[in-house]
């Protein structure tokens, strides 16, 4: 029996992934959407931490879409108490999904849309190393970092950060649910638009 071994091998892609991925074929959305986005994790290591939850807010037409709108919750199997001092995610709290689960409500969420966060490039990666976790690729959507934005407002180095925390106090912008993924996410929406309206993008 005569083998092909140049033949070509089909990976079989599940259903929700190629529908994320059609979204970024010629026919892209018109209208332009943000997606302001914060993950909440059990550590800052990308390859060994994980996501507890994921809080997103969209934005059209330069204003925040209250109703369009998405926080899931991750469920765990391994739970340190310790974090809940900054997270706030109980291990008995909101119901929680797995981790497949979460990335396809995530995704259907995104499609699109141009994703921004404060720092975003460690949540996106945190997205990433759990799409890797399933055998899939990358996100595909541009990003912008309102850390990054101001550094260009102020003609900061790139190598000086600024806190959200620190932006929040600048732009007088109020800090309620801080340090939760939907708190940040709208938070972080708010100022992406004082930086936005500043940058005249």
């Amino acid at each position: 029996m005569k083998f092909n071994w140049f033949k070509k091998i089909v990976h079989d892609h599940p259903k929700f992934w190629e529908t994320y991925l059609s979204y970024f074929n010629e026919n892209k959305s018109k209208i332009k959407r943000y997606v302001v986005f914060d993950c909440e994790t059990t550590g800052l290591n990308h390859k060994k931490d994980r996501i507890l939850s994921i809080g997103a807010v969209g934005i059209l037409n330069n204003r925040v879409e209250i109703n369009d709108f998405i926080e899931v919750f991750v469920k765990q199997d391994i739970f340190n108490p310790e974090t809940v001092a900054i997270h706030g995610i109980l291990k008995d709290g909101p119901e929680k999904v797995v981790e497949v689960e979460a990335l396809i409500r995530f995704l259907d969420f995104i499609k699109d849309a141009t994703l921004v966060g404060h720092h975003v490039s460690f949540d996106i990666e945190m997205i990433n190393q759990a799409l890797n976790r399933m055998n899939l690729g990358t996100l595909k959507n541009e990003y912008m970092d309102t850390d990054i934005m101001y550094q260009k407002l102020k003609h900061f180095p790139q190598d000086q950060h600024t806190s959200l925390d620190e932006l929040c106090d600048i732009y007088k912008i109020r800090k309620s649910d801080r340090h939760t993924a939907s708190g940040d996410a709208y938070i972080t929406a708010l100022l992406f638009l004082k930086l936005k309206r500043k940058l005249e993008i």
